[in-house]
Formats: structure tokens, C-alpha cells, sequence
């Protein structure tokens, strides 16, 4: 973009997420020459109300189409928060238009989708990025440069336990059913895969995993149907260095002290960190059980480096401990500068190639190929 004029949003979903996005430009908007929502759309009106009733400033214009907003040449980006679901056909409209696409997780919830979307955008002038803010947590973004700057050696291992509350309420309850989200393994999930072949800096090869509905939603019903969403499950993803990551999701665990874990494993050190302790923890292997380093009772934990991991620059913290600010920050840049996003679409599918490879595993009873799931022609 030429000079420091204020960027323009458009905003499509005006529901939890997309005010979350709202909010975090909001404060953004000095660090980046400015920035400012002059559009929403959503077909819920009480949706479009609770977003107005957020907007400092201005009020944007509202539309009851996604396809209006587009053609109104108010915004220069756009934003992508609606049902998983819709994200295909919003995202083909998109694409066709000029606008700067800033799109939720997950990018689609079927693969031929994914596919498409990747065809449609071949030689399009403005960037799309895929919102996958967990590696911008302030505790996750430090592990992630240890273990890149090679403070753990080798990595051969990877394990992400998330244990939490049930989904939250969305209009209409359309989280319900995995014919709407993907799965709770590509809807939920998508952040974590992505996050295991960054650390890695790998692409996963196969998938095995276990899981079901076992609590949650079970008295439930919508039509005479039932909710099908997966509540709890273990995931096991290979990669072609032998390296492995795992996933353990519980949401039916509210009552858990820090209920997102990272653990990197290598052949040197294992580095943690956990939320909501904004805590980093890491420890070398040669120092176990070194008096010098432990003290005189060996296993006391002294030899482990612990710290709270925060950064003070954000001005707003949300339900993302910051990461979305972050994030918004990045993709303001990369706007700004006419760089290429950080997570484009093919990384964006390929979170969602693994959390659907997950599904087949469990429907299955069997570890899947992610050539099963990807196109022979994926790049």
C-alpha cells in the first residue's frame, strides 16, 4: 500500500470472533499507521449490534451480504470470521475481490474445498493469511525460538495436551455437528497440528489416533438429531525424520491448573511451556541430578530454568493471551510492506489435511497416509 493512510476493515462474522478481531485493531491501530473498521457484514443482526456496540469512532457500514460489503469499496482487507462451514463460499467471493483476506481457522473443513480455494489464488495480488495464532502466544512464541535456535539438540519429540471446558454457544448452535465444523479435530485442532510441524519444521507423513463423544452434549437435540462432535481424543502424528508429536484433548476437564501444556523433547534438553501460567520451563539433560545444579537432594526441580513469559507491547491481551494482537500486527506489516504472509493457504490446509486424517484414524481403526488425505499433485 502507498503512504500511512489508516488501513480499512471489513469485518464478515461479527460473532465472538470476529469482535475479537474488531477489538484487537482497535488497540492495534496506532503501532500500524492506523487502522479502522468502516464495514461489517453478518446475516444475524444481533450480531452486527453487539460488533456497532464495540466500534470506537465512526460506525461502519453494515451489510446483510458479504458479496455488498465486497463490492463497496470501503475496506482495503477483509476479514474472515464466520461459520466454519461458510468459509469456502465466502472465500471464493473473496478472492475474487482486491482486498487484502485475513481468514479464521479452519480454512475449510473438506479437502476439495482447500483445493480449490489454493487454485483460485494463484497470481492474486493481495495476501491471505490463516489465522493460526497459537505460535504467537508470548510463552509458545519463546519456545519456539529455543527450539529452532537449537536449545533442546535434536527434537524428537512433540506433546500438546489441551484439557478444557465444552465448546462455547454459537448463534444457532451450528458447532454442534461435525458435518458444520469439520470434526473437533480440524475445528479445535487445526492450531495445534500447524503448530507441531513448525516446531518441527516438518511435514507429517501419518496419523493415528483414538477418540470419541463421550460426554459432552449427549442429552442434546436439534431437529431429532443428536450432537456428533468429538470431545476427547489422543492423536499421534509421525514425520519423516522419525521425530513424533501428540496431541491429548479432554473438554470435558474445566477444572484443569493450566490447561494448555507444550512439551519439545529433544536429545539435549526438554523445553515447556503453559497456559495460563504465561510460564516457560527448560532443562538440560546433563544437569539432572548434578549437586552443583540441584542442591543436595536430587529431584528437587532446581536444575530446571523457570520463568513468566510476557510481552509488555501488548495492548491487548483478549482470549488469545495477546496472540492475536500479535498476530494483527504481523499481517498490518506484511500489508503494509508487501510481504507474503506468514501462514498462507497451502499451511493453513495442510493443519486441516492433518486434523481430518485424524478422523478417518479414529473412524477407521487405523493409521492413515497423509497421502491418503492430500492430492498426489500437493505441492
Amino acid at each position: 500500500m502507498n503512504g500511512m493512510s489508516a488501513l480499512r476493515y471489513g469485518i464478515i462474522g461479527c460473532g465472538a470472533m470476529g469482535r475479537e478481531h474488531i477489538e484487537n485493531i482497535q488497540a492495534m491501530s496506532t503501532q500500524v499507521g492506523g487502522a479502522r473498521v468502516t464495514a461489517l457484514a453478518d446475516t444475524h443482526r444481533a450480531s452486527i449490534d453487539a460488533a456497532l456496540g464495540i466500534c470506537q469512532g465512526e460506525a461502519p457500514v453494515c451489510f446483510d451480504d458479504h458479496r455488498a460489503l465486497l463490492a463497496s469499496d470501503l475496506c482495503d482487507i477483509v476479514v474472515i470470521a464466520t461459520p466454519n462451514f461458510t468459509h469456502a463460499a465466502v472465500m471464493r467471493d473473496a478472492l475474487a475481490a482486491p482486498q487484502h483476506i485475513l481468514v479464521e481457522k479452519p480454512l475449510v473443513t473438506r479437502m476439495d474445498d482447500g483445493i480449490d480455494l489454493l487454485r483460485r489464488a494463484k497470481g492474486r495480488k493481495g495476501i491471505v493469511w490463516v489465522a493460526q495464532e497459537y505460535r504467537y502466544m508470548p510463552p509458545v512464541a519463546e519456545l519456539i525460538r529455543m527450539a529452532h535456535a537449537g536449545d533442546a539438540g535434536r527434537i524428537h519429540q512433540v506433546a500438546i495436551r489441551e484439557h478444557r471446558q465444552p465448546f462455547y454457544p454459537k448463534v444457532g448452535d451450528w458447532n454442534r455437528f461435525s458435518e458444520n465444523t469439520g470434526g473437533t479435530l480440524v475445528e479445535k485442532c487445526c492450531h495445534y497440528f500447524n503448530l507441531m510441524d513448525l516446531i518441527l519444521q516438518e511435514q507429517p507423513q501419518r496419523v493415528f489416533a483414538s477418540g470419541g463423544q463421550r460426554v459432552n452434549h449427549l442429552d442434546e437435540q436439534y431437529g431429532g438429531r443428536r450432537p456428533d462432535i468429538l470431545d476427547s481424543a489422543f492423536v499421534i502424528v509421525e514425520y519423516a525424520s522419525g521425530a513424533r508429536a501428540m496431541l491429548d484433548l479432554c473438554m470435558f476437564a474445566e477444572n484443569t491448573v493450566d490447561n494448555e501444556h507444550l512439551s519439545v523433547v529433544g536429545d539435549q534438553a526438554k523445553i515447556e511451556s503453559l497456559l495460563p501460567a504465561l510460564t516457560l520451563r527448560h532443562g538440560r539433560r546433563d544437569d539432572w541430578g548434578r549437586p552443583q545444579v540441584w542442591g543436595e537432594k536430587v529431584g528437587t526441580g532446581r536444575g530446571v530454568d523457570t520463568r513468566r513469559i510476557w510481552d509488555s507491547s501488548i495492548r491487548y491481551a483478549g482470549h488469545h493471551f495477546g496472540a492475536s494482537y500479535v498476530e494483527h500486527l504481523k499481517f498490518a506489516a506484511a500489508v503494509r510492506e508487501g510481504r507474503p504472509p506468514e501462514i498462507g493457504l497451502e499451511e493453513g490446509l495442510r493443519a486441516v489435511a492433518t486434523g481430518l486424517a485424524a478422523h478417518k484414524s479414529i473412524d477407521e481403526g487405523r493409521v492413515v497416509a497423509m497421502s491418503e488425505v492430500l492430492p498426489a499433485e500437493w505441492p
